[in-house]
């Protein structure tokens, strides 16, 4: 009764503006308002739609089988026919989820989030390495996640300056906007119990509830998982006698008087139920485990939209591994290959899901003339299996009206005593002991292995450099493949398929903490992608039976990702791709902002897309250079991104670099110099691009032709001298 009276009390006190709801039930109310005033330049967005993928593939992981965006074509047509469909994106480094997320979230490459490796980040405490989870929630400490460390005070979100990261909410509940969240990493609870504790308080009624388990109630499944930041004055929150204070301690600007409500013991009655479009009740997080399928997520967002929230952020688990019985396929494997039965069965439920969302939101009146939709996942993978059989399955086939059908199905049968498919566990620290180097490291477990050599020792003392030089030249027997393969693999410029960098090349690379240097480890292996090294288990690759699909490193199939982006102001280009421009994950958030007409507190380090973007929604002072402002950015990108050409190279010489046995390390000596002297040099350049840019993209500031100009050629300069380096690496040593 409470939360019936809070939904009709909030819907007649919304008052009018540009950002009106046109939710079911609100479209014929004169009292349908809103008090959200975003001020995009188009005039026309109302609503704002963020949904983030985990590894949901544009590219095909077998050329012989349509990828998961093509077998999802309701999703598909929608972004190449309403908007455009970026698929020159890239992720960070390492590539994983929680940093996936936070970058595209925030707009700001890690080493400003101090979020680098994900999806636990490596801390080293009196010398020996420990590794608090990524996940949490966006104010904790490291004192918070990983108790014993009590001398880290350190927010787990900190600027270089020592303060907490800017919320991504901030802007639009500012604006008069209240955000939905739902599943997606940081901007909801995520830990147990110190998430509750510290937003219920330790003698709360919350915090008396179990951590977990398998009986209701329990702090998992009631308070994890989904949030709802409001406006000021919002009823939602204002009405609500759950809502407790949304605390941002360092906000820029402060942030006093707003209210969130956490966790679906609150929401779903806020809302009036929340139900799958299987007809499931959606009444715990522990029944989605952070893993939602589209049937759940895009129903919670549809519910949100139409319940007068206009911003929503969610998140939608992978299609590659079961997520059974929540989803209509017959199999009962842990994870797929592509082509499989059951993975085809799966994307078509996903496929059916997006077709009802949009269905739905168009009834509703939420569509692309007056909503932002923005599709994008937080990385992509490798996959780790047998060659499929029969050699031309494909899986499914793709008619011409779209529909997809099952035609010659994959299958990946058991070859040389393992699993057809699954990633190669490998136990790294074992197999460098019985190579005869003792030395005591730990590892993020990981295919991209960051290494924390216990003492903390200095990236250049001998006992680090013997142990690269040992952990580079191992090899490990490849079951599927019946061949012993080398753990870091092969291959020079864009064929490298695996690297080894330390401090040195990895604050290149923004894999850096400038307020926690404890975070920063010794070096970081970029392995072979077919192997997951971790440290347990034996000396011998043994195939995993729940994971095939390896991310966090550096090759194409992992780094290169897509940004889909529908809505007023946004070009219908249908698909485009890094020969026509490059970006990578901060491009995103600047992107949003330019097209809602809102600012963030701080500088991001990515730039607007604008080649996807209408003229007529850009500043006077960005349109006056267009083509400088272009040519300005994508300089920038190659100079400054973990994708982008300087990095690429130095990950070519960094690993030449490391891996030398020059008499005295001269050459190791010589080259980490010159990445250092590069990485100054880039700093240097990216800072006065990046105020250039910003400044002509949201403070009002023309382009000084002169000075970009100057700054290109140097950008220019700088990319030219490191490539000659890495295509003759023992020449530039010298």
């Amino acid at each position: 009764m409470h939360m019936n009276l809070v939904s009709l009390l909030r819907r007649a006190t919304l008052s009018a503006c540009t950002c009106g709801v046109l939710g079911l039930g609100l479209a014929n109310s004169s009292q349908a308002q809103s008090t959200c005033q975003l001020n995009s330049p188009s005039g026309k967005i109302k609503h704002v739609v963020y949904i983030e993928f985990d590894n949901v593939h544009f590219t095909r992981d077998n050329p012989n089988v349509p990828s998961d965006l093509e077998q999802m074509s309701n999703l598909l047509n929608f972004l190449k026919n309403k908007g455009t469909l970026d698929t020159g994106d890239h992720t960070v480094l390492i590539s994983h989820t929680a940093n996936g997320i936070l970058t595209t979230q925030t707009g700001l490459y890690s080493d400003d989030t101090s979020i680098f490796v994900a999806n636990s980040f490596g801390l080293f405490s009196n010398g020996s390495a420990v590794f608090p989870s990524a996940f949490f929630y966006w104010t904790d400490k490291v004192s918070d996640i990983q108790p014993p460390i009590d001398t880290d005070n350190n927010f787990a979100l900190t600027t270089p300056e020592g303060n907490n990261v800017p919320a991504p909410w901030v802007p639009f509940t500012r604006a008069g906007c209240t955000v939905g969240a739902f599943s997606t990493a940081n901007i909801v609870l995520e830990r147990t119990p110190f998430d509750v504790i510290k937003v219920f308080g330790p003698n709360s009624a919350q915090a008396m509830e179990p951590p977990s388990g398998s009986t209701k109630p329990n702090q998992i499944d009631d308070f994890e998982g989904a949030a709802i930041h409001c406006a000021l004055n919002d009823p939602l929150c204002g009405l609500n006698s759950n809502a407790v204070s949304d605390t941002l301690p360092s906000e820029p600007g402060g942030y006093d008087g707003y209210q969130a409500l956490f966790g679906l013991k609150y929401i779903a009655p806020a809302l009036g139920g929340l139900t799958d479009y299987h007809g499931v009740p959606i009444t715990g997080f522990q029944q989605l485990s952070f893993d939602p399928t589209p049937a759940q997520t895009l129903s919670v967002v549809e519910t949100m939209l139409k319940s007068g929230i206009p911003v929503v952020y969610a998140y939608i688990a992978d299609a590659h591994d079961n997520q059974s019985p929540r989803s209509l396929n017959s199999s009962t494997e842990s994870t797929f290959g592509p082509g499989e039965i059951g993975y085809v069965q799966q994307l078509a439920d996903y496929n059916a899901a997006f077709g009802t969302f949009f269905q739905h939101l168009k009834q509703a009146g939420i569509d692309e003339s007056n909503t932002l939709f923005i599709f994008t996942p937080d990385e992509g993978d490798h996959f780790v299996g047998v060659q499929p059989v029969p050699a031309n399955c494909d899986g499914a086939k793709l008619t011409r009206n779209g529909e997809v059908v099952s035609d010659i199905p994959c299958s990946y049968p058991a070859a040389n005593g393992g699993n057809g498919v699954g990633e190669l566990q490998l136990n790294l620290p074992l197999v460098v002991s019985n190579a005869g180097n003792s030395t005591p490291f730990a590892i993020h477990s990981d295919d991209a292995a960051t290494t924390y050599v216990t003492g903390q020792p200095a990236t250049s003392d001998p006992v680090v450099r013997a142990l690269e030089k040992t952990m580079a030249t191992q090899s490990a027997f490849n079951p599927h493949t019946g061949q012993n393969e080398s753990l870091l693999g092969t291959g020079l410029g864009p064929d490298l398929q695996g690297a080894i960098v330390d401090q040195v090349g990895q604050k290149l690379l923004h894999m850096h903490s400038e307020i926690d240097p404890d975070r920063d480890p010794t070096f970081t292996f970029f392995g072979n992608p077919n192997f997951f090294f971790q440290s347990s288990g034996p000396a011998t690759a043994v195939v995993g039976t729940g994971f095939a699909w390896n991310h966090g490193d550096i090759q194409p199939e992992i780094g290169r990702t897509y940004i889909g982006i529908v809505g007023p102001g946004v070009k219908n280009l249908g698909i485009t791709t890094a020969r026509d421009f490059f970006t990578d994950h901060v491009d995103l958030r600047p992107t949003i902002m330019m097209l809602t007409g809102l600012t963030d507190d701080y500088q991001h380090d990515g730039r607007v897309i604008t080649e996807i973007l209408d003229q007529s929604v850009l500043p006077k002072s960005l349109k006056a250079h267009m083509d400088t402002a272009e040519a300005l950015g994508q300089v920038y990108k190659q100079i400054n991104a973990p994708f982008g050409q300087l990095a690429q190279d130095t990950l070519t010489i960094s690993t030449y670099a490391i891996t030398s046995t020059s008499d005295g390390d001269v050459v190791y000596d010589n080259l980490e110099a010159k990445i250092a002297a590069w990485t100054a040099a880039r700093d240097g350049i990216a800072a006065q691009i990046k105020q250039i840019l910003a400044e002509a993209e949201f403070g009002g500031v023309s382009i000084n032709q002169q000075a970009a100009n100057l700054l290109i050629g140097q950008g220019e300069g700088l990319l030219a001298l490191a490539h000659r380096c890495a295509a003759n690496t023992a020449k530039c040593a010298k």
